[in-house]
Order: C-alpha cells, then sequence, then structure tokens
C-alpha cells in the first residue's frame, strides 16, 4: 500500500470531488454566466474542500448530464481551461475523471499533470447509456504513449447506473481486473451518486484483494465514514460535502470539517 502514502501523504485517505458544472457543449451549459461561472465555482468548491482538510481532489464534468462515451474536444479542453485557471490554487494531490471516456481522462491528466484518473476502465455493461464497452488494451496503450508512467489508474469496477453485461461474481470480476489492468486502486460504488456501496461486495473485493488497495466510491457519511474506512483503504467523497448533502448544491465547507473530523478520529484510533 505504499503508493497510497506516497500519492496521497496519508493512510485511509479521503479524496474529494469538485464537481465542475455544466459544460461548453452540455445540454445544461449556463450560456448567460460562460466558463467564467465554471471556473469561479470551482475555485469556491476547491478551497472550501482543501480548508476542510480533504487529502486529494477530484475535478470530474459531473454535471454534463447526460454523459458520453466518448466526449466531445470541447469537454476535455473547458476542463483543461478550467482547472489551468485554479491550478496555482491547489495545493493537496488531485486527480481528473472526464466521464464516462477513460482516453480523455488520459489526455485531461496530460494536459493538467494530474496525479491519478478514476474511470470505468473495465468490462462490458447494460446501462442507461446504452451498451457500455472498455478496452483497457487501448487504454494501457495511450497511457504508456502519453508518458504517463507515474499516473495512478482507479478502476470503478461496480459503475452507477449499470450492470455487468454477463452476470459473474464480483470477487472474480476484481481478481481478473487485477490480473490483466494491474490497476493502483480499485473503486466499489453504490447504484446511484450519493448511494453508499454495498457493504457485503465491498468487503468481498477486499478480500479478494488483499494486496491491491480498495476504495468506496460512493455514499459514505460523517456518521458511516469510520466504519466504511475499516473495511476500505480510502474513500472518494462527493455528494455529503455539499449544502444539505444534495447533489445539486454547492460544497459546504462546515459539512466538510464535520467529516473530516471523523475521519481524523478513527485514523487516530
Amino acid at each position: 500500500m505504499d503508493l497510497i502514502e506516497d500519492t496521497f501523504k496519508t493512510k485511509k485517505p479521503i479524496i474529494a470531488m469538485c464537481h465542475l458544472r455544466a459544460l461548453p457543449g452540455d445540454p445544461y451549459y449556463n450560456t448567460v454566466g460562460g466558463i467564467r461561472l465554471i471556473v469561479d465555482s470551482a475555485r469556491r468548491e476547491l478551497l472550501d474542500l482543501q480548508e476542510g482538510g480533504v487529502d486529494a481532489v477530484m475535478f470530474s464534468n459531473e454535471f454534463s448530464l447526460p454523459y458520453l462515451k466518448k466526449v466531445d474536444p470541447v469537454t476535455t479542453s473547458s476542463m483543461a481551461y478550467v482547472i489551468g485557471q485554479i491550478r496555482n490554487e491547489i495545493h493537496i494531490p488531485f486527480g481528473v475523471n472526464v466521464l464516462w471516456d477513460p482516453i480523455a481522462s488520459l489526455d485531461l491528466a496530460a494536459a493538467t499533470d494530474a496525479s491519478f484518473i478514476r474511470e470505468i476502465m473495465s468490462g462490458v455493461y447494460a446501462s442507461d447509456f446504452g451498451l457500455w464497452d472498455t478496452d483497457m488494451g487501448k487504454i494501457a496503450r495511450h497511457k504508456a504513449g502519453l508518458n504517463l508512467n507515474n499516473l495512478k489508474m482507479l478502476y470503478n469496477i461496480v459503475p452507477e447506473s449499470a450492470n455487468y453485461l454477463v452476470q459473474r461474481d464480483i470477487s472474480e470480476i476484481a481478481k481478473t481486473t487485477v490480473f490483466n489492468a494491474r490497476p493502483d486502486v480499485i473503486c466499489v460504488s453504490g447504484p446511484h451518486a450519493g448511494d453508499a456501496a454495498d457493504e457485503s461486495t465491498l468487503q468481498k473485493v477486499k478480500k479478494a484483494l488483499p494486496d491491491t488497495a480498495v476504495f468506496v466510491n460512493t455514499g459514505c457519511k460523517a456518521e458511516t465514514i469510520a466504519h466504511f474506512l475499516d473495511i476500505a483503504d480510502g474513500a472518494v467523497v462527493g455528494t455529503t460535502f455539499k449544502e444539505n448533502g444534495i447533489f445539486e448544491n454547492p460544497v459546504d465547507l462546515e459539512r466538510v470539517k464535520r467529516f473530516m473530523d471523523k475521519v481524523h478520529e478513527f485514523r487516530k484510533d
């Protein structure tokens, strides 16, 4: 697990999501506020997350609904611009996630010098977005071609709004994904953003992968985070940091602080 401490400077890290508002080309893009509105929102949320004490931040185009499996170039370009505008204010490790496009995520990581990406990079799924196929070999070669040797890869093997096309045991999926792709972290999600990951699924994956980092990817709350960190090696946290715990709302600094207080208590114990 040395890579966890090397990347995030702590055991059991909390990666906070910085959800970018709808981008140019997205159906819900705010044409009045424009790109400046997105930059200002991202800056406020980044600063609140950092002040609240999170260990890392991940920028994603969370409000680009409905998502594409292959994004248009304007999405990657816009995200790179937004991150570039606030790059000097980022004082913790950061990653990127271009939903749901791992190739674009790698491109964005290369452009912004991100430390990690998270994506769906293995498996075939029946999803709300149609038939969802992946190509881990192409992804690995694209990463190598960009010389992203130090970029950490967070593989989500239980994607939201989707099911594996052919039923397979989650333990077997976890083992074969690690054998074939050598991910740095395996992420386990709930069925929807903000929904808790299934505890038994998380336990199965961790038991199957004692030597690979496993993160809980959705649904952690201040009252449950210690329990999840008893099982997992870290967590990705988004919705619970928002005002009233509502996905669409901005980050609430006090909620971040309360959550991280629980994390610090857990780490001391």
